[in-house]
Parts: structure tokens; sequence; C-alpha cells
């Protein structure tokens, strides 16, 4: 035997420490790149006339990029996975930032549709990243994407405050130039990301019924992407008519700021207590929380407060359910697969809350979303194949 022979919990620790060098810079990576896409759902509907789109248009536009992931997150998975990180998020990164300044110079349905298509192939790629790769290492896997999740969520929040301000002031074509010049920092990280290619396991195209963790993904999409948002600027927008901009901006940044102070506290829990054990009892009590958005005065916003809150400790707990659940090369594409149903789930819940919300009252409308992300969390009882 060697002297010098390095011990196993050494091997393990510096597999961990490079696991959270590159899960770092993939969080700064996507922190920069995201918030002209956010930004985007706060300043379009506020100013669709400025960018020579309609109403109908504008939600077409929103929209876009998120068909688009469920119909390529399959296809960037792999590209991503026999490229390698850094190749993927490099694009990525450098699409990215090109979307963000056609958003300052373009008008009209079809190049802004050409940028929300570019944006969502590259959100597909940079959201890989940041759930693959602080997933690449067993030890700490949890709280390292607690770490990640507070790092991306600081972009948004910024980004949505003052574009709020900034658009006040000079217009919605502003902000998303100095957005666009923000981004293009973020190809400064993505070369930071490891090169090599990540073991991937092609699945056939076959149709499957979705597993516990997909039909869980698609209720997380519905209810908390899409009714729970969708209802939280029609609060902040009836509670502050004047400045509607910067209530509304205001109102989206509190759940980026939640998950920079809550999601590195969800990750230590699930390190601690186990993934998918805390995903299915912060899902539980988060559908209870919502119970109480329909009930008006102070207790609606005892339940605005804790679902935000749950929510932020929910986020960086699917990555290391779906690695457990799916180790080796089965891990990358089963992310992808996780990523396509919240997708699907996220693009359906505006679409019904903007159908409900007019004809159903606010209570049915939560009971209903509470329901649905109860149930599918009982179904993570039972364990993925």
């Amino acid at each position: 035997m060697r002297d010098d022979a390095e011990p196993p919990e050494d091997v393990a620790g510096d597999a961990a420490a490079r696991a959270d060098h590159a899960a770092r810079n993939a969080a700064l990576t996507l922190a920069l790149t995201l918030p002209a896409d956010t930004v985007l759902y706060l300043l379009l509907p506020l100013h669709a006339a400025a960018f020579g789109v309609s109403l109908p248009e504008v939600g077409v536009l929103l929209a876009a990029n998120r068909l688009v992931r469920i119909a390529g997150n399959g296809w960037v998975a792999r590209f991503y996975a026999l490229g390698g990180p850094r190749t993927a998020c490099l694009l990525a990164a450098v699409a990215a930032a090109c979307t963000a300044f056609g958003y300052a110079t373009l008008s009209g349905i079809w190049p802004l549709l050409a940028m929300r298509l570019l944006w969502g192939l590259s959100f597909s790629a940079l959201n890989i990243a940041n759930h693959a790769l602080p997933t690449s290492e067993a030890m700490g896997a949890a709280r390292r994407a607690g770490r990640a999740r507070a790092i991306v969520a600081a972009g948004p929040m910024v980004g949505l405050m003052g574009g709020a301000l900034l658009s006040e002031v000079y217009g919605p074509r502003v902000v998303f130039a100095v957005l666009g010049a923000a981004a293009l920092i973020a190809p400064l990280f993505a070369r930071r990301l490891p090169s090599h290619p990540e073991a991937y396991r092609a699945e056939p195209a076959k149709f499957s019924w979705p597993t516990p963790i997909s039909t869980w993904s698609f209720s997380m999409g519905f209810v908390l992407d899409g009714l729970f948002i969708f209802g939280l600027s029609l609060l902040a927008k009836a509670t502050v008519p004047q400045g509607a901009a910067v209530a509304a901006g205001a109102a989206m940044a509190l759940r980026y700021l939640a998950e920079i102070l809550l999601s590195p506290v969800g990750g230590a829990m699930a390190q601690r207590h186990g993934a998918r054990r805390m995903l299915i009892a912060l899902s539980i009590a988060c559908s209870t929380a919502l119970l109480l958005l329909g009930t008006g005065g102070l207790l609606l916003w005892i339940g605005v407060i804790a679902t935000v809150m749950l929510r932020a400790l929910i986020q960086p707990l699917p990555a290391p359910v779906v690695a457990e659940a799916y180790p080796g090369p089965a891990r990358v594409p089963a992310l992808a697969r996780q990523a396509t149903w919240r997708d699907i789930g996220a693009g359906a819940g505006p679409l019904a809350a903007g159908l409900l919300f007019p004809i159903a009252p606010a209570a049915a409308i939560y009971v209903g979303g509470a329901i649905l992300l109860a149930g599918s969390s009982l179904l993570l009882l039972k364990k993925d194949p």
C-alpha cells in the first residue's frame, strides 16, 4: 500500500468541493441572465403598446418560452450531457444576453417571439445545470442546492425592484438594455464550469404515465408558479392602483427575497431529515397556507406570507429527490423530465387563472389548488422506480 494514498474521505471531500464550486458558478450564470425574463413578466403586460403587441399577443409571448422548453428539454439535456456543462452554459449565456437586448430594441409579435423561443432553450440548459451540478456529488447535495437557489434568486429580486423603478422614469426599453449589459458578465462564470461530458442514458420515446415526482412537479408549477403568482400580482395591483409597476414588482420580488433567505434553510433541513420527507411535509404545509388566501383581511396576508416562505423552503428539494431516485446516467434525463412537467404545470396555471379568477370566487380557486398540491404530495410516499 502506498504511504501517500489519499484517504477515501479526502477524495469525497475534494469531490464535494468541486461540486460546490461548479454549483456556485452555474448559479451565478443563471442569476445574471434570468432577470430579463422575470422583468418581462412585469413590464410587458403594463407596456404592451410600447413593444408593438396587443394584450392577447402578450399572453402568447409570456407562454412561448415554456412551450419550447416542454418540446425541447429532452434535446437540450442530451446536448448538455454530451457537450458538457461549460459548452452548454456558455452558449446559453450568450444567447440570453442577446434576448435581453432584443427586448430593448425589437417590436412586434414575430421578432419578440423569436427572442422568447431562444430564451426558452437557453433557460433549459441553465436550469438543467443548476439541478445537475449541485447533485453531481451525493455528499451535501441538498445543502448545496439550497445555497445555489439563494444565489439564483438574488438576480430576479434585484432586477424586479430596479426594473420597476427605472421603468417609471425612463420607460421599459432602457431597463432591458441595462439587464442585457449585466447578462454579458454571465459567460465569465460559465467558462469556469466543468468541461467534461455528463453520464447520460438515452430513453426511448414512448408514452408513459407520470411518476409521483412528475405529478408533484406538474402540481407545483400549476398551483405555486401559476395560480398563486397570478393571484399575487392581482392582489398587489388592487391594493396599490397608483404605481402599479412598483407594487407588482415588489410583490413578485418578495418571493425571490424569501428564496435568498430560506432556500439554504430548506436545503439544510433536507440534508438532515431527508429530501423526500421534507418535500412531502413542506408541500402539505403549503397546501394548508393556500386555504387562507380566499379568506380576506389579516388571515389572507398570513396565508400569502406563509405560502411565499414555504415555497422558498421547497425550491431546492426536488433535484436531490430526483437524483436519489435516478442515480448515475439516468440522473440528467430524469432532471429534464421533472423540469418539463413543472413547465407544463407553470404554463397551464396562468391560463387557468386567467379564465377562473374573473368568474369564480378566489376561495374556491385556492381550495382547488390546495387539494391538487396536497394530493400530489401524498403520492410521493410511493417512491419513483
